[in-house]
């Protein structure tokens, strides 16, 4: 395609990573942090364990311990590339942008900005460059209450994760991704001070922006400790393992990813239904739908679907990092103990706030607004 230009990643990369901590902001930094209850995660069938209280050892706050079990994102971190166009264009065609600008992104650090701006303990475990990009990325989570102690910079010239994204004038959007740090000097055995927080988190979200080997690491450690993981369908076009299914407790796609992956129709409710029921044989017990416009839906094994339908936004200017913010606003209000129904429905008004705003984390929206807008729903 013409008219874009992306610097190629390096030729060479190294494995050698040196690892960077940036501080957390304490509530003092972050006016607009909104106080909430307390509230105890409900795991059937599951053995309970103790969790032990957490430190954010970058927080400004040292001596700070979270009495709530956080919520642990491992993924990916983008620099997004925004260009504003009327439409996509044709092969070999090059079109003008309107606008153009660069925000932080990925669906790892959407889904960490969405936990810390929903004013819950929210801990990253991701990898970005030693560029640009890469302190966008960290000063955005930053910004947000994401605590960064498991945050690693790799050198030897791996650029952070960046995506251009093609914004249309109705609100959608086409991505193409580099993957740079996202992918590339993963240790072959995750450190265990990484595995450690994922043990002691109150729940795990998971992507496919990173490799899988990775993943499985990580739901490996979570199911150890009886953690569940969510586990968003979205990023790489391919199966998913086996072995990282074994481990996933909510597999989440939107119907297209749903589709794709299980390579049966997901038109009709009906199909999508159908589709679900394939995954429950993969040992997957909950599947959660992103519909889009049409809402959301999870199947639980044995059970009757739980729909929500989504509530419907004044304008819709981006629907960048719409589908991070559900899962993520789902997680939150999962690990807070909320009904699966209430949950939905959370997660349907932050995503509703989501997209009328243009960017991924600037579009994330706070607690106060999201409590707002259900009052009305």
């Amino acid at each position: 395609m013409r008219g874009i230009h992306l610097s190629p990643p390096p030729t060479q990369t190294t494995n050698t990573i040196q690892s960077q901590t940036f501080a957390a902001p304490t509530a003092a930094t972050n006016p607009n942090q909104i106080q909430f209850l307390p509230f105890q995660t409900n795991r059937n069938n599951r053995k309970k364990k103790h969790k032990t209280p957490i430190l954010c050892l970058s927080s400004t706050n040292p001596s700070k311990i979270h009495p709530q079990p956080p919520l642990v994102v491992v993924g990916s971190a983008n620099a997004d590339i925004y260009v504003e166009i009327d439409r996509l264009p044709k092969e070999g065609e090059t079109l003008p942008a309107k606008t153009g600008q660069t925000l932080a992104g990925g669906k790892g650090a959407n889904q960490a900005a969405c936990g810390g701006k929903l004013s819950y303990p929210t801990y990253f475990v991701g990898q970005v460059g030693q560029d640009s990009y890469g302190k966008l990325v960290t000063e955005a989570l930053r910004s947000g209450g994401v605590c960064l102690d498991h945050v690693t910079t790799v050198s030897g010239g791996t650029p952070t994760g960046h995506a251009v994204v093609m914004l249309q004038s109705d609100g959608q959007n086409s991505i193409i991704i580099v993957g740079g740090a996202n992918m590339s000097c993963w240790p072959e055995i995750l450190p265990q001070h990484d595995l450690d927080v994922v043990r002691n988190a109150g729940i795990v979200l998971l992507q496919r922006e990173i490799p899988d080997p990775v993943n499985i690491q990580v739901a490996k450690a979570a199911r150890s400790a009886g953690v569940p993981v969510i586990f968003d369908a979205g990023g790489m076009d391919s199966p998913i393992p086996q072995e990282l299914l074994n481990y996933v407790d909510i597999l989440s796609p939107n119907e297209t990813e749903l589709g794709r992956l299980t390579g049966m129709a997901s038109e009709s409710f009906a199909d999508i239904a159908q589709a679900a029921a394939k995954c429950h044989k993969w040992g997957v017990k909950q599947v959660l739908v992103k519909l889009g416009e049409k809402g959301s839906a999870l199947f639980i094994e044995g059970e009757e679907p739980i729909q929500q339908p989504a509530i419907s936004a004044k304008k819709v200017l981006d629907t960048t990092g719409a589908g991070d913010t559900f899962t993520a606003a789902f997680a939150v209000a999962l690990v807070e103990g909320k009904s699966k129904k209430e949950c939905l429905k959370f997660a349907a008004a932050a995503a509703s706030l989501c997209v009328q705003v243009k960017g991924a984390i600037p579009s994330m929206p706070d607690r106060k607004s999201v409590l707002e807008l259900l009052n009305y729903h």
